[in-house]
């Protein structure tokens, strides 16, 4: 496994463990999980250094699984491997979709830019172009290196929704704890709390993980969580789990200037992703729930941000530039709101 001491890398080497496999976990300082079990062998290798990934094959391997492959470049590092490779499982996003207009990712920015999709979005609903100039455009170039390969590389695609579990890098449950840990008792949502961005639990992708590596394939499959809740409903879920009980208040229409309002999760139009594909093709069914999951990655963010700056132990979520945790700027926009 590639990446396997990321967020998604831990869970994945367990749910593989558990079925049986012997797993290699390959990092850059190959480092371990303290849940692994101890037959778990770990290497470290630097992906980008020549011929580091080939040393790492040896002889071959069953399944390569990697969960941190980019761009068209690590797609033809692995279909340059595909004689030591049975097959392969990587992970790719479904930040690689865009609607019937061209709205994607890469326009949200923009005057209408949010993209409008169906509901759900099936695997083959339309991309952006592949390219190496976002995010998105580089994981489609992924995707189409990899699937060209066909039966010499079979390689099943996952297009993860928004991840979350513990050990995230950028974990968008932090707006609502740290509001909680903070005694924090008012909660802005803008666009009405409605925003529905899909997650994924890491518990659910190691799943499919597991369950593609058993039946290999050339195949692009979605993953995420059973339920798709919105902003207002995470929120609520979260203070249960904190046993605290904010006060919501909701506006109508997007964040302003200030950015009051604005979660990460907070969109204009839903984005789910159907999730019937994997239902059919791999007997796919959902390990947990989100509000299930939550109490683990609560108290993994407690921990995490006991004694630490939010930006320097999450710096995933501070490279948005936004500063959610402005408590003044919220105190104000209540003020003006409440005529105080």
């Amino acid at each position: 496994m590639v990446g396997a001491t990321g967020q998604i890398g831990r869970a994945a080497v367990r749910a593989l463990v558990a079925d049986g496999w012997e797993v290699t976990a390959v990092s850059r300082r190959g480092g371990r999980d303290e849940r692994w079990p101890a037959e778990v062998r770990s290497v470290a290798v630097d992906r980008n250094e020549d011929g580091a990934l080939a040393r790492a094959l040896g002889d071959g391997v069953d399944v390569l699984v990697d969960v941190v492959a980019y761009d068209a470049g690590h797609g033809r590092q692995l279909t340059a491997l595909a004689d030591r490779i049975g097959s392969a499982v990587v992970i790719s996003s479904a930040a690689v979709y865009e609607d019937e207009q061209g709205r994607n990712f890469d326009t949200q920015d923009e005057p209408d830019g949010f993209p409008l999709y169906p509901l759900p979005i099936p695997e083959t609903w339309r991309t952006v172009a592949p390219g190496d100039t976002s995010y998105g455009t580089r994981k489609v170039a992924l995707e189409r290196e990899l699937l060209a390969a066909g039966d010499a590389l079979p390689t099943t695609v996952l297009r993860a929704a928004a991840v979350h579990g513990p050990y995230g890098p950028g974990p968008r449950e932090l707006w609502f704890v740290k509001r909680a840990l903070d005694g924090r008792p008012v909660r802005i949502l803008a666009e009405g709390g409605r925003s529905v961005f899909h997650p994924v639990h890491v518990d659910n992708l190691a799943e499919l993980i597991r369950l593609a590596a058993a039946k290999p394939g050339s195949r692009v499959l979605n993953g995420a969580d059973p339920e798709a809740p919105s902003v207002a409903e995470i929120g609520a879920a979260v203070d249960a789990v904190m046993g605290v009980a904010g006060e919501t208040v909701l506006f109508e229409g997007p964040p302003g200037k200030d950015a009051v309002g604005e979660t990460p999760w907070t969109t204009p139009r839903p984005m789910v992703c159907g999730m019937t594909a994997a239902e059919r093709e791999l007997g796919y069914r959902p390990v947990t729930g989100y509000a299930e999951s939550l109490p683990e990655t609560v108290a993994w963010l407690t921990e995490t941000v006991a004694d630490r700056d939010w930006r320097d132990a999450f710096p995933g979520l501070a490279k948005y530039g936004v500063d959610f945790f402005d408590y003044a700027a919220e105190d104000a926009w209540l003020a003006a709101r409440r005529g105080v």
